[in-house]
């Protein structure tokens, strides 16, 4: 495979896509909330981003089948693919009934540890009670995205998160309001409608998959049972993954913890600019997993040489999409903030919070997309290591600000830049210095 513009951009379009779909749910959610009521926005940006830190052990798992995936598909050995899928869904599962098991029992402990606020303390517990549900369907669901990506499939993606975009629009607005006959749940519809929308998205990939895919040719065809060569395999691959997704994720929402002590309304403002932020990002982690599994098929291909023209073009690519669309929010900010509110107020005091969000995403791109490409090169434990440097100037940085300095919310948002930077400087140095071109896994 040659690497050219337009051939990184066929991979990553249809991840860009499924993408943004995906983020659709996030914004449903904080758009109907956001006429709810400030509490509720505030508690679902807590409580969602509390349910993602859990998820991310489940996605970090799933990066980690991706690259195994991705390199048996470059290797043309198609057959073991079907087995890590199959184990890896096993597992998953297996997480996933954990971690619903330790939810239920202490999520109230734990966000009555961490929030002042007695009514989005009560608030959040409404939705995360209902929304640990969707880990079962949700935690297949990436395994399936694993094994798309991995094998360079990805137009399935596009479809599928169309299905669960509009499930989830359905279910929120009919649960959330009250419509068709039901209750108005108000933040617990959410939760519930959020869930069903996965169950939606899982139905339809084991549909298409049974009807589309040529199931013997990736070995799908054949479940051998349990085999623990395969799950020492992945586990070696996946456990740095998981560990480190759910980290990174666990100091987002310590950092949505720190502003909630800042009051109720900078956690308002900071749960609507997280959902636009979601957009920016959604671009930067499409092609930074688009580069990710790339690298792994060209080391697996023996062709490590193309490596650095990936990385560059993936970059390139980013910054096309992003530039114009920071500038976009930037210049109609109040435009695109009261999609997600009708509070007058609100609305004015969150653009400034917006500006310095938009200006962060200098740094991210190439901060996502040089950490994806270490993880694709199988050396996962010094991208976990990377990522804990990273995460400990995050964190030592949020702590200062917020807590002991207590700064306007808007200057909260400078933590973005603080990750961006550091991420992309350590991932740059190892791929310079390291020696990742014959890593085998």
């Amino acid at each position: 495979m040659n690497v050219t513009y337009k051939s990184v951009w066929i991979i990553a379009y249809p991840i860009l896509v499924s993408l943004l779909m995906e983020q659709l749910i996030g914004m449903t959610d904080t758009a109907f909330l956001g006429r709810v009521g400030e509490i509720e926005l505030g508690a679902s940006a807590l409580a969602g981003v509390y349910y993602l830190a859990i998820f991310m052990l489940g996605f970090g798992f799933s990066l980690g089948a991706q690259i195994l995936i991705a390199r048996r598909n470059g290797e043309q050995e198609f057959k073991q693919i079907g087995q890590i899928f199959y184990q890896g869904t096993i597992i998953l599962l297996l997480l996933a009934v954990c971690m619903f098991s330790l939810s239920r029992i202490f999520s109230a402990r734990l966000l009555s540890a961490v929030i002042e606020s007695e009514s989005v303390q009560e608030s959040a517990l409404q939705y995360i009670n209902w929304r640990v549900y969707g880990f079962f369907f949700s935690f297949t669901g990436v395994m399936f995205r694993a094994f798309f990506v991995g094998t360079t499939q990805t137009k399935t993606l596009t479809a599928n998160s169309l299905v669960m975009v509009l499930s989830n629009v359905l279910f929120n607005y009919v649960l959330i309001f009250g419509k068709l006959g039901f209750p108005a749940l108000g933040i617990a519809g959410a939760a519930i409608g959020s869930s069903l929308a996965e169950l939606m998205s899982v139905l339809f990939f084991i549909i298409y998959t049974i009807r589309r895919v040529d199931i013997r040719k990736y070995g799908l065809d054949i479940f051998q049972g349990l085999q623990k060569r395969v799950i020492k395999q992945i586990l070696n691959v996946s456990l740095w993954t998981m560990i480190q997704n759910f980290i990174s994720l666990s100091t987002w929402f310590f950092f949505f913890v720190a502003v909630e002590h800042l009051g109720e309304r900078p956690l308002a403002i900071t749960n609507i600019i997280r959902s636009i932020a979601s957009i920016l990002f959604t671009v930067t982690i499409a092609f930074a997993s688009t580069c990710g599994s790339l690298v792994s098929n060209f080391i697996g291909a023996g062709e490590s040489n193309k490596v650095g023209q990936v990385i560059k073009i993936c970059i390139q690519i980013s910054y096309m999409i992003l530039v114009p669309l920071g500038i976009l929010f930037s210049v109609f900010p109040e435009m695109v903030i009261r999609i997600y509110t009708n509070n007058y107020d609100l609305v004015t005091a969150s653009v400034p919070s917006l500006w310095v969000m938009c200006t962060a995403y200098f740094f991210l791109v190439p901060g996502n997309i040089l950490f994806q490409s270490v993880s694709g090169t199988g050396n996962i434990k010094t991208a976990f290591l990377l990522e804990i440097l990273t995460i400990i100037v995050y964190v030592a940085y949020v702590t200062y600000m917020i807590f002991y300095r207590r700064v306007d919310v808007a200057f909260c948002w400078t933590t973005e830049h603080v990750y961006g930077i550091t991420i992309m400087i350590a991932c740059y140095w190892y791929l310079k210095k390291g020696h990742w071109q014959n890593k085998k896994i």
